[in-house]
């Protein structure tokens, strides 16, 4: 079934000093404007002054926005076109903050009748009897928004309306606007309705929406029901689905005045910037770690083994980010926090010494290996692949790796980590070695403070901090063929020897 957002939301309450009669309301110079040029005058004036038009929307300043602010300014319905994950939704939902924050609406009209243009009969009639002394409503912008999530299924009565017989029954003609039960379309009237995947409408649906986009009025059960609806149309779709040959009629393509294509993030910091945005993150997260998940999704998203029609929605890196986090907050509730040489807590040591302060919760590139088994579910594979899923995950992952290693600690020396395995030494880490136990191990390490920099550790790092960021030069001198690594039987991870 599909998603309605406005109908199951709680009106804002208007301010008092907002008119109360159709009669105050003319009198504090109010006139009437169409959804179309509220959003035009609002985009505007946020031109104007300089202000954000689309708060939370990342990486489309250049190409995207410019696009739908054009679309917005020429009054048309349009749809965007994209792979999944791409941002969609939120930027069509960010279209309600370009309404009047209060609008007048006639009081009951559950077509949000405007009391200066009154559409059906009755309230027509209202409108003449009562005349400047109409009581009016107001309504918030957060409830003029409206959202269907396009399923076979829909049907024609969920989004146009359909014929309520226990109103035929009580004697009123099937002419008569009262006998019609409205859809969401109407019912999002002088607002934003919003159709989620519209290909998948059957096509009958559809042949539903071309009166709507072009001539606005509506037709249920072959009554053809005059109303000029005032609302700005939008649908996404996936752009293979979106063509002759896929599942949208040509008359309904035609409709629409503007076609946007949205993309992925075009770089790195686009992606980094959406994952700190949006993720919502447990534990602390090093910029290392972030990047290394940021370009992960790239290289799953670029990979010849996973399947370019489906895409690779930013919420794999989202998620990916906030999988890595919870495996360190999983790290801090196991462990004891790190005492020179002390280890691991264990029920039996709690129990018969002070207690400890737990470990603080800070990721490590190690924890992201979890990933490829819990994320693999996000990705479509080609039909080839068909068993290797993990495999070629955790190909990628170690790829995104070492980019970033080489990106982070290019030129710098790194022969203090090499000599720590020198002459059969070994360093031992994993998901639960805690930060005390990996620092005994290695000790004081020279160039150790350079390497903490570059990863933009500070000059104080907490020992946590400072593990992760250990971790993360072992793991890459072992990706760039300058330490052996071998895990063990517990799933501890050992360094040492040469690649």
């Amino acid at each position: 079934m599909g998603r309605v957002t406005a109908s199951h939301q709680v009106s804002p309450v208007p301010p008092a000093e907002l008119p109360g009669t159709l009669g105050a309301l003319r009198a504090a110079g109010h006139h009437y404007r169409t959804v179309k040029q509220e959003l035009r005058d609002n985009l505007l004036a946020r031109m104007r002054a300089g202000e954000d038009r689309f708060p939370g929307i990342v990486g489309y300043e250049d190409t995207v926005l410019p696009e739908v602010e054009r679309a917005l300014l020429a009054g048309h319905d349009m749809v965007l076109l994209g792979e999944r994950g791409q941002g969609k939704t939120r930027l069509i939902r960010s279209l309600g903050g370009l309404l009047d924050e209060w609008t007048p609406v006639i009081p009951g009209s559950v077509l949000n009748e405007h009391p200066m243009r009154p559409l059906t009969p009755a309230s027509r009639a209202l409108v003449d009897s009562a005349g400047d002394d109409l009581p009016i409503g107001w309504l918030h912008r957060s409830m003029r928004y409206g959202e269907k999530l396009a399923t076979p299924d829909t049907s024609v009565g969920d989004l146009i309306g359909d014929v309520d017989p226990v109103r035929l029954a009580q004697g009123r003609t099937l002419g008569d606007p009262e006998t019609i039960h409205f859809g969401l379309v109407p019912r999002t009237n002088r607002g934003v309705f919003a159709v989620n995947e519209l290909p998948d409408l059957a096509e009958r649906i559809q042949v539903a929406l071309l009166n709507v986009l072009e001539e606005r009025d509506i037709q249920v059960r072959g009554y053809q029901l005059r109303l000029p609806l005032d609302l700005l149309l939008v649908a996404s779709a996936n752009p293979d689905d979106y063509t002759n040959r896929g599942r949208i009629i040509t008359p309904l393509k035609d409709r629409f005045g503007a076609e946007i294509r949205t993309h992925y993030p075009l770089d790195l910091e686009l992606e980094l910037a959406l994952i700190r945005q949006e993720a919502d993150l447990v534990a602390g997260v090093p910029e290392h770690v972030l990047e290394v998940l940021a370009r992960f999704a790239r290289e799953v998203r670029e990979s010849p083994s996973v399947d370019p029609r489906s895409g690779v929605s930013a919420r794999f890196a989202i998620a990916a980010a906030e999988t890595v986090a919870a495996a360190a907050l999983r790290r801090s509730g196991l462990l004891a926090a790190e005492v020179l040489g002390g280890g691991p807590a264990t029920s039996e040591s709690v129990n018969r010494g002070p207690r400890l302060t737990p470990e603080a919760p800070v990721a490590r590139v190690g924890d992201a290996v979890s990933v490829t088994s819990t994320l693999r579910g996000k990705v479509e594979f080609e039909s080839g692949e068909e068993g290797r899923e993990i495999e070629v995950l955790a190909h990628l992952l170690r790829t995104a790796t070492a980019e970033t290693f080489r990106t982070r600690l290019a030129g710098l020396d790194l022969s203090g980590f090499t000599a720590l395995v020198a002459e059969g030494g070994a360093v031992e880490t994993g998901e639960l070695v805690s930060s005390a136990e990996l620092l005994r191990q290695v000790g004081t390490v020279p160039g150790l403070a350079k390497v903490l920099d570059r990863l933009g550790l500070g000059d104080a790092p907490s020992p946590e901090e400072a593990a992760a960021g250990i971790e993360f030069v072992l793991e890459g001198l072992h990706l760039t063929r300058r330490l052996g690594k071998d895990v063990t039987e517990s799933g501890r991870t050992v360094y040492g020897g040469r690649g």
